[in-house]
């Protein structure tokens, strides 16, 4: 009887340590594999506008804005809903993003507003969308388009 009790709780005893003492790495492997707004390299990522590719410093300058931006919150998509996400009335020209994240091909349609940034992410048949602050991408965006 003893046993039957002392041993369950020496394994969990051993389990509660490893767990809160993994690496950084780890962790951070392992929640980036949740994260809604995750960080783009320019090694694997192709941006357009209305058609356009973005090359050289254009897209890397591009890159660093989405990267810098602040995450506010996820919109709640209802089924069947999905295609005024991605093509909005008042949404304007969107950057297009295509990224690989894994072995899943991403595309990111970003929407910029005078007071935020709207993103939707597009993977396999999935559609998440959600607020982004970015001064910086906001800027360029109504310069890029005229306004």
């Amino acid at each position: 009887m003893t046993w039957a009790v002392l041993l369950p709780i020496i394994l969990i005893g051993i389990v509660k340590v490893l767990i809160s003492s993994l690496p950084n790495s780890v962790v951070e492997s392992f929640i980036s594999k949740f994260e809604m707004h995750s960080k783009l390299s320019d090694a694997n990522v192709i941006v357009t506008i209305d058609g356009k590719r973005l090359e050289g410093e254009d897209k890397i300058q591009v890159i660093n804005y989405f990267n810098e931006a602040i995450f506010l919150e996820r919109y709640y998509i209802f089924p069947g809903y999905e295609q005024f996400y991605l093509h909005p009335e008042n949404g304007g020209t969107p950057l297009v993003i295509d990224t690989k994240r894994g072995k899943k091909d991403v595309r990111l349609f970003v929407y910029s507003y005078n007071d935020h940034v709207d993103v939707v992410k597009q993977y396999k048949k999935k559609v998440v969308a959600y607020r982004l602050l970015s001064d910086s991408l906001q800027k360029r965006s109504m310069s890029a388009t005229g306004i």
